[in-house]
């Protein structure tokens, strides 16, 4: 089970919090991790949180990239052959955690345990774990009505519940919420109503922004973004007819959007910050390769956009 993968994984990381540069807490019973509001985090940090997103079923690396072409000199390389439970039933953050006035955004194999969410139903994920664990993006940590929450909505003791909690712009939020390159090909192939059930594999690729400041909430939320829309790179294979492909290929990159152009936190800024209004077509990576296994062609689609990248990092 992916919760209990995800589990063991947080284990570890209170176990050597030390050297992760994470401190633990328990709220509530439960296994509370703070990875980058209290503390700085490290860049192991920010690899096993992302594999705690993904139920630790894909490799997640640091990788050098081109920095003339992707403004970075570093960027984040995931690679699954369980894209369809690591980046649909885990990584997709799908799950709006609120109690009272605090709220974050919530991801991680404890979604498929909650079961209350469209697209987890349409696809028939579902976990009835032993423990649950997930990951929020958020400036403050659990308090005890977050994490009953979790308990309730999960069907789980509160002594089973492990969270890891890390702000966007941190070092460890930017990784992780960058590595989700194909959990955004997929989610956005889904909306198109590809069968995404017929991926098979994939490798996604994007730039490391640098963090913003901690309290730069905006800023955080703007570089991770820029660098998902306009320097992510997705391959993914296939085993399906070829019209399925070529009927909605060139709307998956997020140059499809009406959106597209500039950096998100003006973007956002513009939609007076409601990720809603948000026209949902431009959360995708900047480029999508599509290899079908059926009928052996490879389509590529979508341009990396350096210019706003550029802004977006040192502008």
């Amino acid at each position: 089970m992916l919760n209990t993968a995800s589990y063991q994984l947080l284990e570890l990381m209170r176990a050597d919090s030390s050297a992760l540069r994470v401190q633990s807490h328990v709220v509530s019973d439960a296994l509370v991790i703070d990875a980058g509001i209290d503390v700085p985090g490290s860049i192991d940090a920010g690899l096993l949180v992302t594999r705690v997103c993904m139920g630790d079923a894909a490799k997640v690396s640091i990788i050098t990239e081109d920095a003339d072409r992707l403004v970075s000199e570093i960027g984040v390389m995931v690679q699954t052959d369980s894209p369809l439970l690591a980046c649909l039933g885990g990584q997709y953050a799908g799950w709006p955690v609120t109690a009272g006035k605090y709220f974050a955004m919530g991801s991680g194999p404890m979604r498929m345990a909650r079961g209350r969410e469209a697209m987890l139903e349409a696809l028939q994920i579902h976990e009835s774990p032993p423990a649950v664990a997930g990951v929020l993006e958020s400036t403050d940590l659990p308090t005890t009505e977050v994490i009953n929450v979790i308990s309730n909505e999960t069907n789980s003791p509160r002594d089973k519940v492990a969270i890891v909690v890390a702000p966007s712009g941190s070092l460890v939020g930017s990784i992780q919420v960058v590595a989700r390159s194909i959990e955004t090909a997929m989610h956005k192939l889904h909306t198109l109503k590809f069968d995404v059930r017929t991926i098979f594999s994939a490798v996604g690729l994007a730039p490391l922004p640098p963090p913003a400041k901690p309290s730069d909430v905006i800023g955080g939320i703007g570089r991770t973004n820029d660098a998902m829309l306009y320097g992510g790179r997705v391959t993914l294979w296939v085993d399906c007819d070829q019209e399925a492909i070529d009927a909605i290929a060139d709307q998956v990159p997020s140059g499809a959007s009406k959106d597209y152009g500039r950096p998100f936190a003006t973007i956002f800024k513009d939609y007076d910050y409601d990720f809603y209004k948000v026209d949902p077509h431009l959360f995708s990576p900047a480029v999508v390769t599509i290899i079908n296994r059926r009928s052996g062609k490879a389509s590529r689609y979508g341009v990396i956009n350096t210019d706003v990248l550029r802004q977006s990092f040192f502008g």
